[in-house]
């Protein structure tokens, strides 16, 4: 959903009818006048500006924003987030072992801003709840699964996309396992969200059936007149047959 898909436009209907909206910022300085000479500069700033649009229309729904590990302005955009009061932070592609040295890295569970890793697996959970409790005394606050079905960066081989033993109904009782032990130490409870090729409302009970705290969908939003990238865009998801 990055590159113009979900910016404050899509993020505040969503936050607006109750659940959680969400900023891609992937791309998200892509009409910033600097952007060539002042990429990491363009693109903190092009957040920034999202995150009070969505902030203003959102009717005091929750806004969060996801901020994928490989960017090379990964730093600048988290504390950007944090400063701006974000609700919550989804970080993918890659695993937040490490969070930028500007934060309060000793005190995180007083921020306003909650941090959700995304995952696909109970041992890549396993292992950020280990790293964040050993060297910030502090767990994420909850976690999403993706299975294959998402169209996220989390490495499943294309024979994998359709295999039993990947699909998204087989990790995540891995993963709320694995988070499962973080909640008895920390006394908090953990939300598991899982996400990848769910569309239905069938599809939220079933998932929700098996402990999962919530979903996340994506390309169902693309189809919507809130979506933020073009109408051409938008129509081709329209058509399609």
């Amino acid at each position: 959903m990055g590159v113009g898909i979900s910016l404050s436009g899509l993020a505040s209907a969503v936050a607006k009818a109750g659940a959680i909206g969400v900023i891609a910022t992937a791309g998200i300085g892509q009409f910033e006048a600097d952007l060539d000479n002042n990429f990491k500069e363009a693109n903190v700033r092009a957040m920034c500006k999202e995150i009070r649009a969505a902030r203003a229309n959102a009717d005091g729904g929750i806004i969060g924003v996801n901020i994928m590990v490989a960017l090379s302005n990964f730093d600048e955009l988290v504390q950007c987030a944090v400063d701006e009061r974000v609700d919550i932070i989804f970080v993918g592609a890659g695993l937040p072992l490490k969070l930028p040295h500007t934060l309060p890295l000793d005190a995180l569970g007083s921020l306003h801003t909650k941090f959700v890793p995304i995952v696909s697996s109970g041992w890549a959970a396993d292992l950020i709840f280990k790293s964040w409790a050993k060297h910030f005394s502090h767990v994420p606050d909850g976690i999403v699964v993706e299975g294959p079905m998402a169209g996220g960066h989390l490495g499943f081989k294309k024979e994998q996309i359709e295999a039993p033993d990947y699909a998204l109904e087989k990790i995540l009782p891995d993963v709320i396992n694995a988070v499962k032990p973080y909640e008895q130490q920390f006394s908090k409870s953990i939300p598991v969200i899982a996400g990848g090729g769910i569309y239905t409302g069938e599809d939220i009970y079933r998932i929700m059936q098996m402990g999962a705290g919530g979903v996340q969908m994506a390309t169902r939003f693309v189809a919507t007149h809130e979506c933020d990238a073009s109408d051409k865009f938008n129509q081709s998801y329209n058509n399609f047959k």
